[in-house]
C-alpha cells in the first residue's frame, strides 16, 4: 500500500456497516486512525460489529445519534447505501464534513492501476469479461468492487505487478474526491436510482465522477451510442476510446462485416462468440477496449469470447428441462434491464418478474411484453405486471404467490423449444435479502423439475 501514513492519528467516523464500512473500519483503524464505527443494527445482532469491538474499535450501534458529530471528524466513511438525507450524514454536511466511499481509500492506497467499471446496466458482466481477458497479460488482475471483494480489501494486497478492475455504483462514486482509475468506463445511462438521487440529471452526475480526476495519461471508454454518456465524458484530461455497436469508431471498438474489431485490427467473428444478446455486444466491445489498453493478448480475448457463458445471475444460462432452456437474470432489478434480456432472445419466451414495489407502473415494458408468449408474476408488483401483460395482449398470464411457485407454472406454460426466464424487472427485497439469493431460488427450484 502507498500514501498509508496520511490516515495516522485521523479521527474518522464510519457510518454503515456490510461489507464495504466494515472492511474500512478494520482498514483505518490498522492504519492508526482512531476510528469509531457506527450502524443503525444493534450490537447484540450485529455480529460484524463485535468483531470490530473487540480489537479496540469504538463501536456505537443501534442508530445514528447526531452527538457523534459533537466531537471533531477529519473525516466520514459513508456506507454507499446510506442516502444524504439521513439526518447524520446532512448534520455532517452542514458542519462541511468531507463524506466518502471506501472506493476513494482504495485509489489512495492501491499500489496497482485501476480499471474502474460503471453505467445502469452491464457493469459485473464487463468486469467479468476485463478480467478473464487480462489474464497471462504482464500484470495480473485483481477484481474488486460490487462484484467480488470490498475495493479497499484488495488495494491491501495489490502490487505495481496487478491491475484493479473494479465495478463502481454512482452511490460509491458520490463519495469520492480524488478517485483516480487509469482506464475509466461508462456503459449506458437509463433510468435507475432516482429514488436515491432525485433525478436522472443527479444521477448522471454522480456516474460522470468516474472522470473527474484522470489525467493525459489516463483514458475513457465511452458508449459512442449513447448521447448522454458522451455528453457527461466531456471536458475530462484523459484519452476517448469509444465503443459502438452501430457505427465505425475507428480509434475505438466496433462492428464491422459480422466480426469485433478493435482499432482496425479483427478480433473475432460475431457468430464464433458465445454470450448471447446485442447488449452483451456492448459489454464486449467496452471490455475489449479497456483490455487492450491495460496490455491483454488478442488471443486470450478470443479465447474469452469463445467460451465465456456469463456471470451469475446475469443473462446465466441454468440447465435444458424437456427442451426448455431456463436463464437466470435475477439481477434485473429495473425495467430497462428485463426489456434487455427478453430481446436477447428469438425464441418463445415465458418469463417470471415481480418484487419489491417502488410505485411505479409497468408501461414501459409493454412494448417488450408484446414478444412474450406467457408470464408468471410474483410479489408486491405481481397485479401491476399482469396489468401490464394484459395491456400488451399476453396470452398466458398467471399469478403466483412466490418464485418457487413461479417456477413449476412457468414450465407448465411452455412447449419444447422454449425459454423460460428469470426477469423480475423489481428489486427482489419484498422477499429476498439479495438478489443473489432470488438467483439461487430459481436455480433450486429448476432443479426441482428433474
Amino acid at each position: 500500500m502507498k500514501n498509508t501514513e496520511q490516515f495516522k492519528g485521523k479521527k474518522i467516523l464510519v457510518v454503515g456497516l456490510a461489507k464495504s464500512g466494515f472492511a474500512a473500519g478494520k482498514l483505518l483503524h490498522k492504519l492508526g486512525a482512531n476510528v469509531t464505527v457506527n450502524d443503525a443494527k444493534p450490537l447484540d445482532e450485529n455480529e460484524s460489529a463485535k468483531e470490530l469491538q473487540s480489537i479496540g474499535i469504538n463501536v456505537i450501534c443501534g442508530a445514528h445519534p447526531l452527538s457523534l458529530l459533537d466531537e471533531p471528524i477529519d473525516f466520514i466513511v459513508k456506507n454507499p447505501g446510506i442516502p444524504y438525507s439521513n439526518p447524520l450524514i446532512e448534520r455532517a454536511q452542514e458542519l462541511g464534513i468531507t463524506i466518502v466511499t471506501e472506493i476513494e481509500l482504495a485509489s489512495i492506497l492501491s499500489e496497482a492501476e485501476l480499471v474502474a467499471i460503471t453505467g445502469s446496466n452491464g457493469k459485473t458482466t464487463t468486469t467479468t469479461l476485463i478480467v478473464e481477458m487480462l489474464k497471462e497479460s504482464k500484470k495480473n488482475p485483481l477484481v474488486a468492487g460490487n462484484i467480488g471483494i470490498v475495493a479497499c480489501e484488495v488495494a491491501q494486497i495489490a502490487t505495481e505487478d496487478n491491475i484493479v478492475v473494479t465495478e463502481v455504483s454512482s452511490f460509491q462514486l458520490m463519495g469520492t474526491e480524488t478517485f483516480h482509475p487509469k482506464v475509466a468506463v461508462l456503459l449506458n445511462l437509463f433510468d435507475a436510482h432516482l429514488d436515491f438521487h432525485g433525478t436522472k440529471k443527479e444521477y448522471g452526475n454522480a456516474k460522470a465522477k468516474i472522470f473527474a480526476n484522470l489525467t493525459d495519461d489516463d483514458f475513457y471508454v465511452i458508449n459512442a451510442d449513447d448521447s448522454t454518456v458522451v455528453q457527461l465524458a466531456q471536458n475530462n484530461k484523459g484519452t476517448e476510446v469509444p465503443f459502438s455497436v452501430s457505427k465505425q469508431v475507428e480509434h475505438g471498438a466496433y462492428l464491422r462485416d459480422h466480426a469485433v474489431y478493435f482499432q482496425g485490427e479483427k478480433i473475432i467473428n460475431i457468430n464464433e462468440i458465445v454470450l448471447p444478446g446485442k447488449h452483451n455486444l456492448e459489454n464486449i466491445l467496452a471490455a475489449i477496449a479497456a483490455a487492450k489498453i491495460m496490455g491483454a493478448k488478442t488471443s486470450r480475448i478470443i479465447d474469452v469470447l469463445k467460451t465465456f457463458q456469463g456471470v451469475k445471475h446475469r443473462l446465466q444460462f441454468v440447465t435444458e428441462v424437456s427442451g426448455r432452456r431456463f436463464y437466470n437474470d435475477s439481477k434485473a432489478t429495473n425495467i430497462l434491464a428485463t426489456e434487455t434480456a427478453i430481446n436477447a432472445f428469438n425464441e418463445p419466451l415465458i418469463l417470471l418478474a415481480g418484487g419489491l414495489d417502488r410505485g411505479n407502473e409497468f408501461d414501459e415494458l409493454i412494448p417488450s411484453l408484446k414478444k412474450v408468449k406467457g408470464i408468471v408474476t410474483f410479489g408486491e408488483t405481481s397485479e401491476k405486471l399482469v396489468a401490464a401483460a394484459n395491456k400488451a395482449g399476453v396470452t398466458k398470464i398467471k399469478s403466483v404467490v412466490n418464485l418457487e411457485e413461479a417456477v413449476p407454472i412457468a414450465y407448465d406454460l411452455s412447449n419444447e423449444g422454449d425459454v423460460i426466464l428469470l426477469s423480475p424487472a423489481c428489486a427482489s427485497w419484498d422477499q429476498f435479502k439479495t438478489f443473489e439469493q432470488r438467483g439461487d431460488m430459481f436455480i433450486k427450484s429448476v432443479h426441482k423439475l428433474k
